[in-house]
């Protein structure tokens, strides 16, 4: 566990020393801002659900732009060699990345904070979707964010990563427009399987277990599957 919590510290030291973080940063509350100023402005409705959803859509892209570096890069440069040799865990390793990733998004989270706070100085908010709606984010974020690092340990390429971590997301994403064509099993399978349904309920306020564990799932489900792509390289 300590290991894992190294490595983070590591890949968030990363971040921060390339201008990834910052661009990224910057990028997402710009956006936010506007995003933020024009619903509040259009839609008169002091909540947070519609800058909610666009941000989740932004996320779709820009998950895989912050996960391509962290399993490919290590196998490009040849320092996963280093990494497997290690008196280290191949769970430790893919952990700590995803960690380094989550702990990045809980900050761009924590500095749209002031979204909130706006509205209660010019509205009456309802407090419940905001913060049912904000766990939403947390765990969204973080299943996109063990897809992309599962998508960076199935190669070498930065580029290659994202374009698979995007195509993963979208069609992850989408995979429930199929259950309309179909009926029986198959239709409810596709339409629990569609990331898309497992976020709009928490901006609503409703906290159910069944889109919670859900999530989970795509964490430990991803990030397990990108131990065992780590684990097949120790033995090559």
């Amino acid at each position: 566990m300590r290991n894992m919590w190294i490595i983070a510290r590591r890949e968030l030291g990363s971040y921060f020393t390339s201008p990834i973080a910052y661009i990224v940063v910057a990028a997402l509350i710009a956006l936010t801002s506007n995003f933020f100023s024009l619903i509040l402005f259009f839609s008169r409705e002091a909540t947070l659900s519609y800058l909610f959803s666009n941000l989740i859509t932004i996320m779709l892209f820009v998950a895989p732009i912050l996960t391509m570096r962290l399993l490919a890069e290590e196998q490009r440069s040849g320092t996963i060699e280093l990494l497997l040799t290690s008196p280290i865990n191949d769970w430790e390793v893919v952990w700590g990345k995803w960690l380094a990733s989550f702990i990045l998004w809980l900050f761009i989270l924590l500095l749209t904070l002031i979204y909130p706070f706006i509205l209660k100085v010019y509205g009456s908010p309802d407090w419940g979707p905001i913060w049912s709606g904000y766990l939403g984010l947390m765990l969204m974020g973080g299943a996109l964010l063990a897809l992309g690092v599962f998508t960076s340990s199935l190669t070498q390429n930065q580029i290659v990563a994202a374009v698979l971590g995007v195509v993963i997301t979208l069609g992850l994403w989408i995979v429930g427009g199929g259950s309309q064509l179909l009926s029986g099993p198959l239709a409810s399978f596709l339409n629990y399987l569609a990331l898309s349904n497992h976020i709009s309920d928490f901006s609503q306020g409703v906290i159910d277990i069944k889109h919670i564990i859900y999530l989970l799932s795509v964490i430990f489900g991803s990030l397990y599957i990108a131990t065992r792509v780590v684990e097949m390289r120790r033995w090559r």
